[in-house]
C-alpha cells in the first residue's frame, strides 16, 4: 500500500490491490483452483498488486507501530491435511513481542485488520492467566476488552471450552482466564475506499484504537525478557 504521494520505481501502483480483479485472480479460492502453477502463472500480478501494496502500507505505518513483516504466499503443509499450497489471503504483522502486535490481511473479501497476542506457548499462557488473576492488572484488561469491543471490534482467540486447571468456577474473570490467545478484529468487505490513501489511514485508526490492548499484552507476555 502506498502513502500520500508515494510510488513504486515503475510508477504510481494503487494504494491497496482492486479486490475484484488482482486479488481475485491470485486469490479465487474455488475448491480444485488452489495449485501452484495458478499462482505461477499470476506471479507479476502477486508481486505487484498484492505484496508491493502490503510493503508500502507497513512502510506507510512503520513510524507510528515499527517495522512490519510481510507474509510468504505459501501455506506450511507439513503437519496439515489439507495440502493446498498457497494461502488465500495476504498478511502482514508488525510484532511488539513474540508473537504479539498488530495485523493487517487483503482478501478476495476486502480487508481485515486485528491486533492481540496470537503465539500461545505454556510461558506465554502462564504470563497472561496470571496477569488476569491479579485483581488490579486483571480489571484493567476487562475495561479495556469492553472499550475495544464498543468500538466495533470482535474480541476472538483460542479459548479453552472449560475453565483452566486450578482456576476456581466463580473466578470473577474466568471467561478471559479461558483465553490461550486474545485478539481484537474488524472487517472491512470491499470498501470503495479500498484502492485510495484512505485505506492506510483506516489502518492506522484501527490500530490506535486496539493499541492500549495491544500494550497491555505486550507487556505481560514480554515480562522478564
Amino acid at each position: 500500500m502506498q502513502g500520500r504521494g508515494n510510488q513504486s520505481p515503475a510508477g504510481p501502483f494503487p494504494v491497496f490491490p482492486r479486490v475484484p480483479t488482482p486479488a481475485r485472480v491470485v486469490y479465487p479460492a474455488p475448491e480444485g483452483h488452489n495449485t501452484n502453477s495458478l499462482l505461477t502463472a499470476h506471479k507479476s500480478v502477486y508481486d505487484d498488486s498484492v505484496r508491493a501494496p502490503m510493503t508500502a502500507l507497513l512502510a506507510e505505518l512503520e513510524s507510528e507501530f515499527g517495522a512490519g513483516k510481510v507474509f510468504r504466499p505459501y501455506r506450511d503443509v507439513r503437519f496439515s491435511k489439507d495440502k493446498t499450497p498457497y494461502k488465500t489471503h495476504q498478511g502482514g504483522f508488525v510484532e511488539t513481542r513474540p508473537g504479539v502486535g498488530y495485523y493487517v490481511q487483503i482478501d478476495a473479501a476486502g480487508l481485515f485488520v486485528a491486533g492481540g497476542f496470537y503465539s500461545h506457548t505454556p510461558l506465554q499462557v502462564g504470563r497472561f492467566r496470571d496477569a488476569v488473576d491479579d485483581d488490579r492488572r486483571g480489571r484493567e484488561l476487562v475495561r479495556l476488552v469492553k472499550k475495544v469491543r464498543s468500538s466495533g471490534f470482535e474480541i476472538g482467540g483460542d479459548t479453552l471450552k472449560t475453565r483452566p486447571r486450578g482456576v476456581a468456577e466463580d473466578h470473577p474473570r474466568l471467561d478471559l482466564m479461558r483465553h490461550k490467545s486474545l485478539t481484537a478484529s474488524r472487517s472491512y468487505l470491499s470498501p470503495d475506499w479500498i484502492e485510495t490513501p484512505r485505506a492506510a489511514d483506516e489502518v492506522r485508526t484501527a490500530w490506535r484504537s486496539m493499541r492500549p490492548l495491544v500494550d497491555w499484552l505486550t507487556t505481560v507476555i514480554g515480562a522478564g525478557e
